[in-house]
């Protein structure tokens, strides 16, 4: 074989089946009736390209003159058609593979890689085109709250410097239908309903909160969480208790599991939502308990060395006076077997101006001893401000993690938009998606809030593949515990399984564990002590 004749057939030798057929079909190209022949600009074009590709040490220019080769062969044309050869296409090719530092040939980058991202693109183009209409922020919409937030200082006669601290935001709660009435610009019909509904239902709303809702907006999601309707006693059924005998093995104890449990540290809540698990526990009035009370809780803890995961929550665990919860998580901390905390809060959206140095100091002293997690409650993206964003990322410096436990609700975040943008947006926040909760059915107050199981399903399974993988929540239902929900992607198990892509329904097959090897005892460092 002649020197050259040999280079060639190694130049061709080292590239793959995709390019290979790649270059086959460009000199080739195909026969139609609608041939457009290549005029002098195009061949100039053409020739300026395979010139720059030909020069320059770069990916890029060998990829654009394929796109365009393979662009004039849908007219026609063959690589014939402006004095190129097969040898000339190897040569750029094979100069292609070996620019690139994995050594992606330009057949697998052209023909499958670029394809397969210009599908995926094509499936969020509709999200980010509707995200910020169909769910804006309160990053986003800063503006407008901003606005709001002036109108309702003024309304309160609230000073500025009583705007931005927790205690002004507590004294100058919403707790009425007819305080809501003069913020809120709500038809007559709606405020006697909230008015008849307060008769057994608490409802207060900070200021800052109320600032979150858009003028004019029906059935806007901050309002809904925050403002009961009718519904919330028109609804029929018996509610099931959420702090029911069964599991509540001690004082201000819930316990599920073997080494998780609950302290429910307080009944308070800076904002009392609309679909609360438990309502009942919330009363009529705030009430703070006694250290004895939570005494028999830690006694209960330190009882059981089972237990290493300790949630105090409420209520708020944030509403706790400072003093409090620094001695609370001062005894955890004290009690050998528990090794990790969470602190449950929905503060930093409802009222961020607690979230102050003391407080932090608190949680940093704590979390160097045993880590802490802060467990929040975000359901719309509307309720991430520049001020909330500001408080998560504080703590998020001086906690172990910070995670969100979401709940699928009704005209809320019911929408794969809705729901993504909720995600992607806490997770731009310092909050990790941890948890959506399917809507309860224990209490009949809010069964007008419940999503049938299949919706949430179908927005949880259409996060794989589109959005981050850390910014996916699981979805969850408490029944005696956190169920998931998630459909299976096993399609079958006949001798080898097929799974289901939940993106795009593409089914794969997918080897199992050989049973032979894995039963092998033998294996690894063991073979040498026989």
């Amino acid at each position: 074989m002649e020197p050259q004749t040999r280079k060639d057939q190694d130049c061709h030798n080292a590239l793959d089946k995709y390019t290979l057929d790649l270059i086959a079909e460009l000199s080739a190209g195909i026969k139609t009736e609608k041939k457009k022949p290549a005029d002098a600009e195009v061949k100039k074009e053409i020739s300026q390209l395979f010139q720059t590709a030909c020069k320059k040490n770069l990916t890029n220019p060998i990829i654009q003159l394929f796109q365009r080769l393979q662009a004039r062969r849908d007219c026609g044309n063959s690589i014939d058609d402006f004095g190129l050869t097969k040898k000339d296409l190897c040569t750029l090719a094979l100069k292609h593979q070996q620019i690139d530092e994995h050594m992606v040939s330009l057949g697998g980058r052209l023909t499958q890689a670029l394809p397969i991202a210009s599908r995926a693109n094509a499936r969020v183009e509709d999200y980010l085109e509707r995200k910020d209409r169909e769910a804006p922020s309160g990053i986003e919409l800063w503006d407008t709250i901003q606005e709001n937030a002036a109108r309702i200082r003024r309304q309160l006669r609230m000073s500025e410097e009583d705007w931005f601290s927790y205690k002004g935001q507590i004294r100058n709660c919403i707790t009425s239908a007819d305080q809501l009435a003069l913020l809120i610009d709500l038809p007559e019909e709606a405020i006697a309903s909230v008015a008849r509904v307060t008769q057994s239902f608490r409802m207060r709303l900070t200021p800052y909160y109320t600032s979150l809702i858009l003028p004019g907006q029906v059935n806007d999601p901050i309002m809904l969480q925050s403002v009961p309707t009718g519904e919330m006693v028109d609804n029929a059924g018996i509610e099931i208790p959420p702090v029911a005998a069964d599991h509540s093995p001690a004082r201000l104890i819930d316990q599920f599991y073997p080494r998780v449990l609950t302290i429910k540290a307080t009944n308070m809540c800076a904002m009392y939502c609309t679909h609360c698990l438990r309502l009942a526990h919330i009363g009529r009035k705030d009430n703070t308990y006694s250290k004895e009370a939570y005494g028999e809780a830690l006694d209960y803890i330190r009882s059981n060395k089972r237990i290493r995961d300790v949630l105090v929550t409420g209520g708020d665990a944030f509403v706790l006076p400072d003093s409090i919860l620094k001695w609370l998580l001062g005894e955890l901390d004290s009690i050998e077997h528990v090794q990790v905390k969470r602190l449950g809060t929905r503060i930093p959206i409802t009222a961020p101006m607690r979230v102050d140095d003391q407080l932090l100091d608190i949680l940093e002293e704590s979390n160097d001893k045993k880590p802490i997690r802060v467990v929040t409650q975000i359901n719309t993206a509307q309720e991430i401000t520049p001020l909330s964003r500001d408080a998560f990322r504080k703590i998020s410096k001086r906690v172990f993690t910070v995670l969100n436990q979401a709940v699928l609700l009704k005209g809320i975040n019911d929408t794969r938009v809705k729901m993504w943008k909720l995600c992607e947006t806490i997770h731009e926040s310092y909050v990790r998606p941890y948890y959506i909760f399917n809507c309860s059915y224990r209490n009949p107050q809010f069964k007008h809030f419940r999503v049938p199981l299949e919706v949430g399903r179908d927005i949880v399974e259409s996060m794989y593949g589109n959005i981050s993988g850390d910014a996916i929540p699981r979805f969850i239902a408490t029944a005696g515990g956190k169920i998931p929900l998630h459909r299976s992607n096993v399609v079958s198990t006949d001798g080898e399984y097929i799974l289901r892509k939940p993106w795009n329904d593409q089914e794969v097959a997918y080897p199992d564990a050989e049973p032979e090897l894995y039963a092998a005892e033998d294996f690894a460092f063991g073979k040498y002590h026989r």
